[in-house]
C-alpha cells in the first residue's frame, strides 16, 4: 500500500537535522521505499515542507503511519552517520482502563474483534479543525470536515489505526441510567446497512456488524460507519470507538460489497491489538484540546487475550552464515533494540522477544536475519561475481520455442497482451469446448471467479476496447488455460492464441502459415465447423489425428481468431534446419488465371499442383476476382535450363490433372 507523509509531521515524531531527500534515501536503502519526495507550500507553522510518497508492504502494516515510519527512520538514520532520535507520543490523559461502565452496555464476539475499546467524551464543540491539522490532512488526501471527523483521520495517519466516532444521542434508547446499548455479531445475510456515504447494502452474511438497543444495525465494522449513527451538527456527546477486528472478516465484506477503504486496507492485514490504548489515548487528548470535550473517567477496554510476548531463538552461527560476514552480539543488539526488539544472550544462544507491532510478520530465525541484515545495510554486504563457465543453453526447451512464436508474430506486427486468468463465468468458455468449469472459493469479485478454459474471451475483449481503431491488427497472447479434472487441481495448459481485428481472411490465415513455416510444423489444415464459430469458417489444425488448434471466425464478435496448444505444436516442430544450394539454372515462371469453383479450396488446388510435377518449385495468389485465381508458378530443373516446349508440357499436365480433380479451368 502506498501512503503520504508531510515531513513537519514525520518530525513531530523523530528528532534529526537530516533533510528529506537524506531521510528518504536511507529509508529506501534499508526500510519501507520512498518513491518520491515532493516539495509542499509554506505551512501555517513557518517554513518548508515536503511530501515522502512511501511504499508499505503488505505485511509492515506497523509502518503504515507517521508514527510506525519515524521508529523506522530512527532505527536506520544512524548507520549512515546521520543523527536521529525517535520520538515517542505524549499522553496527557490519565483515564483508567474497565470492563465496566455506567454509559455503554456492550456485548462483544471476540472471535470477530480482538479488542474493543471506547470512551464517551461529553460537550463536545464541533467548530473546523486548526490550520496545521487541515493542512496535513489535506496534504495526504484527506478532505478536512469537522474537528470530530478530522480527529479519526488525524489518528488513523499518524498511528495506523483506523478509529470511528459515534453521536452517543443516536445509539439506540439513551437512558440516563442504563445508557447505550451495541452488539457487536456476525450478520445474517441479507441485513441492510446504510453507511455515511449514503449508500445501502445487502450484507452476504458473516459481516462484523454493531447493532443498537433498537435492533438497527449502526456500523459496517472496519469499513465504514453508519449513516443512522453519524456526527452531524447537532452532535454534543461522542463515542470514541477503536478496536482490533479479525482481518479476513474485513476482506471479505469489503471485496464482496464493493466497498474499499482506508479503513479496511489496514484491518485485513492484521493490525497490533496493543496499539488500541495508545491512539484512543491520544485521541482524547486531541478531542480535550481541540474540542474541548469532557472525557468520562473510565475507558471501556473488552480485551480477554492480551498479547504475550513472543520469543524466537537463534544464535550468532546462524545469522553470521546466512549473512556471509561476521556480525557481533553486540552489534545484533543494537541493531535490533531501535526496531523494539529485546536481546537476551545467553551463551551463544540468542532469545529475541518481539515487539507487538512486528508479531505479525516475525515467526522465525530467518525473519530475525531478515532483519538484521536491511539494517545492517544490504548495500554493504560483500558481493561476489559468478565463477565458472557459462553453462549452455538448453536445447528445445519450452521457453525457447515460445520466445521464437512471439519474436515471428512481433516481426509481422502482431502485439502481445496479458490478461487476466480469472474471469466472469460468461467469459471463461467463448467457444463453448467445455461442459463445466472451475469456480474460485474465495474469488476477489464477480468478475474474477471462474478460471477460464480458453484466451478468447479476454482476446476479444482486448479488441473490442480497441474499437475505434480503423487500421489492421493482431493481438495474440502465450497464457496457460485451466482444464477441470475432478477431484484434483485442474490441468494447466500453455496455449498461444490471437484474434485479428479489421483484417481479411487470407492476411490472418497467411500469418498463421508463416507461423507454422518458421517453426518448420508438421501440421495440416483442415476444414470442421466448431463451437463458437461461424458455419463453414473454422479451420482445425492437425498433425495426424490429433487437433493442435483451430482458427476461424467467431461467431458472436466476427473476428477471426486462432488458438493451439504450444507443447503439441513444439512436438511437430523442428529446431533443426535444412541447407539447399542455390540453384545453377534460373526458373521459367508464368501467371496461370484459374476459373475455381465456390466450393473448391484454393489450398488444395496448389498441393495438386505441386505434386503434379517435381519441376514446379513454387505457387503463390498474386490476384483475386469474383471466381478467378491468378497463381503465379515458378517451373525449374537441377540440371538444366527448361525450354518453353518443356515447360508447356509441364502446363499441360498440371492443367489436366486440376480440370479432372478439381473441375478448374484456365481463363481464356
Amino acid at each position: 500500500m502506498d501512503i503520504l507523509i508531510p515531513d513537519s509531521w514525520l518530525k513531530d515524531y523523530l528528532k534529526t537535522t537530516a533533510k528529506p531527500e537524506k531521510i528518504a534515501e536511507c529509508l529506501s536503502l534499508c526500510g519501507p521505499s520512498v518513491e518520491k519526495v515532493t516539495p509542499l507550500r509554506q505551512g501555517s507553522v513557518g517554513g518548508k515542507d515536503a511530501l515522502y510518497s512511501i511504499e508499505v508492504t503488505t505485511n509492515r502494516v506497523d509502518s503504515a503511519g507517521v508514527y510506525g515510519i519515524a521508529r523506522e527512520a530512527a532505527a536506520i538514520l544512524p548507520r549512515f552517520k546521520v543523527k536521529a532520535e525517535f520520538l515517542p507520543i505524549k499522553i496527557k490523559n490519565i483515564q483508567r482502563l474497565a470492563q465496566r461502565v455506567e454509559w455503554l452496555d456492550v456485548q462483544v464476539d471476540h472471535n470477530l474483534c480482538l479488542r474493543f475499546s471506547a470512551v464517551l467524551i461529553r460537550d463536545v464543540k464541533l467548530a473546523p479543525s486548526p490550520k496545521l491539522i487541515q493542512e496535513r490532512l489535506t496534504a495526504v488526501g484527506v478532505r478536512p470536515i469537522n474537528n470530530v471527523v478530522d480527529i479519526s483521520n488525524y489518528l488513523m495517519h499518524e498511528l495506523g489505526q483506523p478509529v470511528h466516532t459515534f453521536d452517543y444521542d443516536k445509539i439506540g434508547i439513551y437512558d440516563k441510567i442504563l445508557g447505550a446499548k451495541m452488539i457487536l455479531r456476525s450478520s445474517k445475510k441479507g441485513e441492510k446497512v446504510t453507511t455515511l456515504d449514503g449508500k445501502s447494502h445487502d450484507l452476504p452474511g458473516g459481516d462484523i456488524v454493531i447493532e443498537d438497543s433498537k435492533g438497527r444495525l449502526i456500523d459496517l465494522c472496519g469499513i465504514m460507519g453508519g449513516e443512522n449513527s453519524a456526527v452531524d451538527e447537532e452532535t454534543h456527546n461522542v463515542l470514541l470507538f477503536v478496536q482490533t477486528y479479525t482481518g479476513k472478516n474485513i476482506r471479505r465484506t469489503s471485496m464482496a460489497l464493493a466497498a474499499r477503504s482506508e479503513a479496511a486496507s489496514l484491518f485485513e492485514k492484521g493490525l497490533d491489538p496493543e496499539l488500541v490504548e495508545q491512539t484512543i489515548r491520544r485521541g482524547i487528548d486531541l478531542f480535550v484540546e481541540i474540542c474541548k470535550g469532557n472525557p468520562e473517567k473510565e475507558i471501556l477496554d473488552l480485551y480477554p487475550s492480551p498479547y504475550e510476548p513472543k520469543i524466537v531463538k537463534t544464535d550468532l552461527n546462524f545469522i553470521n552464515e546466512r549473512l556471509g560476514i561476521y556480525v557481533s552480539t553486540s552489534q545484533v543488539e543494537s541493531y535490533l533494540a531501535p526496531l523494539g526488539f529485546v536481546t537476551s544472550v545467553q551463551g551463544d544462544a540468542l532469545n529475541i522477544t518481539v515487539p507487538s507491532w512486528r508479531a505479525q510478520d516475525v515467526d522465525i530465525p530467518e525473519d530475525i536475519v531478515e532483519e538484521v541484515a536491511r539494517i545492517y545495510g544490504y548495500h554493504n554486504l560483500p558481493s561476489r561475481v559468478m565463477e565458472g563457465q557459462i553453462p549452455d543453453p538448453l536445447p528445445d526447451t519450452p521457453f525457447s520455442f515460445e520466445k521464437k512464436i512471439k519474436e515471428a508474430l512481433q516481426s509481422w506486427g502482431g502485439i502481445e497482451v496479458y490478461t487476466f486468468s480469472m474471469v466472469a463465468k460468461d467469459k471463461a468458455d467463448l467457444t463453448g469446448s467445455a461442459s463445466w468449469v472451475l469456480k474460485l472459493k474465495n474469488p476477489l469479485g464477480a468478475d474474477s471467479e471462474y478460471m477460464r478454459l480458453s484466451l478468447a474471451p479476454s482476446l476479444v475483449d482486448a479488441a473490442l476496447q480497441n474499437r475505434g481503431e480503423s487500421a489492421p491488427f493482431h493481438l495474440f497472447e502465450l497464457a496457460n488455460v485451466y482444464l477441470p479434472v475432478r477431484a484434483n487441481l485442474p490441468e494447466e495448459r500453455m496455449i498461444a492464441a490471437g484474434i485479428f481485428a479489421n483484417t481479411e481472411f487470407a492476411q490472418a490465415k497467411g500469418t498463421l502459415e508463416a507461423l507454422f513455416e518458421i517453426l518448420k510444423s508438421k501440421v495440416i489444415l483442415t476444414t470442421q465447423d466448431g463451437k463458437g464459430f461461424a458455419p463453414h469458417h473454422r479451420i482445425a489444425i492437425r498433425a495426424g489425428r490429433e487437433e493442435l488448434g483451430q482458427f476461424g471466425k467467431l461467431q458472436l464478435s466476427g473476428h477471426w481468431y486462432w488458438e493451439i496448444d504450444i507443447e503439441a505444436l513444439r512436438k511437430v516442430s523442428s529446431i533443426t534446419h535444412s541447407f539447399k544450394p542455390l540453384p545453377k539454372y534460373p526458373p521459367q515462371v508464368e501467371d496461370l488465371s484459374l476459373v475455381i469453383l465456390p466450393r473448391v479450396h484454393l489450398g488444395e488446388v496448389i498441393e495438386a499442383i505441386y505434386k503434379s510435377d517435381s519441376q514446379v518449385m513454387s505457387v503463390e495468389l498474386k490476384d483475386s476476382y469474383e471466381n478467378t485465381r491468378t497463381l503465379r508458378v515458378s517451373y525449374q530443373n537441377p540440371d538444366k535450363t527448361l525450354t518453353d516446349r518443356e515447360v508447356e508440357v509441364i502446363r499441360n499436365k498440371v492443367l489436366k490433372i486440376l480440370e479432372k480433380k478439381f473441375g478448374v479451368k484456365l481463363k481464356t
